[in-house]
């Protein structure tokens, strides 16, 4: 049968009924890809997955909140939907509130954006509020402006967002047979390990999995507040899509990572960018810099012990990385060769570069 996206997917799972008019884009269904090439590269023994959600619609997990937030939306009555973003949430806001055929207002950052996103959503036709401060300084101006204006907010303070997002934990034990032993995410508003946590427990607890995995969070060093034990008022960090110092789902990433055992590090931004490009090159999987954190994280557990040897580990990509390719360019060293239409030329070029 023709796929037709995670509600019509998980529907018996999901706050929806038989008349809800389901705003869907195709989104889930991403590749679970087992690297081959990188665990060889650090000598351990470990099964390692990336789940690529920057193949969804928009190019990043935000469209598996966003169809189930929009369509309650729509399902409401609401005419409008609004949302303070780092970049990806405001692509995805625009796109879907497109498909639904009503207004999207989203609040960005000032020079904070990644180009790939703000074309997103301008292109879209989204109303784009630039503000002069951080998403955390955005998040406080929606949740004010949603008590004085005809929106509905689709952050992931919107509950219907992570009840879409879950919805990966559900593809990854059916993908695997069982949970993994590990997974890890980088963490900015915390939305998405508080997701994935919830599915892999209903999972769980409807004997569907043996096990629910450790859930590990990694951070950028210049935006880590679950690291430092306060938030952060300037975040700064290559890693836009989490330059988050107040996440708003602060309290419950804090109980998951109690309950299923996990933990919570951070990198620099030399180490994430680092982690991107070796991704990139042994495996052929390009990401965002955010989404890198994760694996960064994970390589660093798993050579320091960590994560031992026979784990199954799954690494959550949150974005792809087209969304910020400045940032993918400015740490290349290969740069085009200027050759003639010459087949001698063009012949000399690729032996000189074998």
């Amino acid at each position: 049968m023709r796929y037709t996206g995670l509600i019509e997917r998980y529907k018996d799972r999901l706050p929806v009924n038989s008349n809800t008019n389901i705003i869907s884009l195709g989104e889930g269904n991403t590749p679970l890809i087992k690297l081959n090439n990188i665990p060889k590269d650090i000598g351990k023994d470990v099964d390692m997955y990336i789940k690529y959600e920057g193949l969804n619609p928009t190019g990043s997990f935000k469209d598996r909140g966003m169809t189930m937030a929009v369509t309650k939306a729509v399902e409401e009555g609401s005419k409008a939907i609004i949302c303070a973003s780092t970049g990806n949430t405001s692509a995805a806001a625009a796109a879907y509130a497109a498909r639904a055929g009503i207004k999207a207002f989203v609040i960005i950052p000032e020079g904070k954006i990644a180009l790939g996103k703000l074309a997103q959503a301008m292109i879209h036709g989204a109303v784009i509020l630039q503000i002069k401060g951080n998403f955390d300084d955005g998040m406080r101006m929606v949740k004010e402006v949603a008590d004085h204006a005809p929106v509905s907010i689709v952050n992931s303070i919107n509950l219907f967002r992570l009840q879409g997002q879950k919805t990966a934990a559900f593809e990854i034990v059916e993908e695997l047979g069982d949970a993994p032993d590990y997974h890890c995410l980088p963490v900015g508003n915390a939305g998405n390990i508080s997701a994935h946590w919830i599915g892999y427990s209903e999972y769980f607890k409807e004997g569907k999995s043996s096990k629910t995995p450790k859930m590990v969070g990694y951070q950028a060093a210049g935006a880590a507040p679950f690291v430092t034990g306060h938030m952060v008022d300037n975040p700064e960090t290559v890693a836009t899509a989490i330059r988050i110092g107040h996440p708003q789902s602060h309290h419950l990433a804090l109980q998951i990572e109690k309950m299923s055992g996990g933990w919570f590090d951070s990198f620099s931004d030399e180490d994430i960018l680092k982690a991107q490009k070796f991704l990139t090159e042994r495996e052929g999987i390009f990401c965002e810099p955010a989404s890198a954190t994760s694996v960064a994280g994970a390589l660093q557990d798993i050579q320091s012990g960590k994560i031992p040897e026979g784990s199954s580990v799954v690494c959550t990509l949150t974005g792809h990385g087209l969304k910020d390719p400045d940032t993918a360019i400015g740490q290349c060293d290969v740069k085009p060769i200027l050759v003639n239409p010459d087949l001698n030329e063009v012949k000399q070029a690729i032996l000189d570069n074998m």
